[in-house]
């Protein structure tokens, strides 16, 4: 193999989620592809990277400054829902459930790893806080140790504000069985059980 492509499935191997085997079909695939369409591939990732930042008021990924949602008059702006990363938002907005705006926090507490409050967004989420309009704040971290540690945290900040704090409900999934649920996402469905009517 050569040293180039060797070093294309080293880099195609540092993606979230690929491993060696993908990382080695993908590395064959593209340099099998037509000249025209790897000059297509390369230039659509240096155009989305080029075009793309971070918005300037609740760090979601986006085109536009403030993005999609800050702009949009329409959306609740009494309610903010923090999530870690911009993929999230993308996941939130496909249920089509929630109008209301974001905060996202480029990462969740690790002390671990050496990740503070200070690391995060967090004092953006408190300036925007300040002018009295939002009502309700929702947890939308991941629900893992560090999601957890950093839902507390924030819960624990924002108690003296005033401001309603929430944590979006955890359970079995849809579709999911319950003998193959962890205890940690047993315990979350029934701690977070909901009245039915009959």
């Amino acid at each position: 193999m050569t040293n180039a492509l060797e070093r294309l499935v080293e880099q195609l191997r540092r993606l979230p989620g690929i491993g060696s085997k993908s990382a080695r079909r993908l590395a064959y695939h593209l340099v099998e592809l037509p000249q025209e369409e790897v000059d297509q591939l390369v230039n659509t990732i240096v155009e989305a990277k080029g075009a793309t930042h971070h918005c300037s008021i609740c760090f979601n990924l986006s085109a536009q400054d403030p993005c999609e949602f800050c702009s949009n008059p329409n959306r609740d702006q009494t309610t903010i829902m923090v999530v870690e990363t911009s993929r999230d938002v993308i996941a939130l907005e496909r249920s089509g459930d929630y109008k209301g705006l974001y905060h996202v926090l480029e990462g969740a507490l690790s002390p671990m790893e050496g990740i503070g409050a200070e690391d995060i967004r967090v004092k953006e989420l408190i300036a925007r806080l300040r002018d009295g309009k939002v009502q309700e704040v929702i947890l939308a971290t991941d629900p893992d140790i560090e999601g957890e540690a950093t839902a507390l945290y924030l819960a624990r900040l924002l108690a003296p504000s005033g401001i309603k704090v929430t944590r979006i409900a955890r359970g079995v999934p849809m579709g999911g069985d319950i003998e193959y649920a962890d205890e940690v996402t047993l315990g979350g469905a029934v701690n977070n059980r909901q009245e039915m009517k009959g």
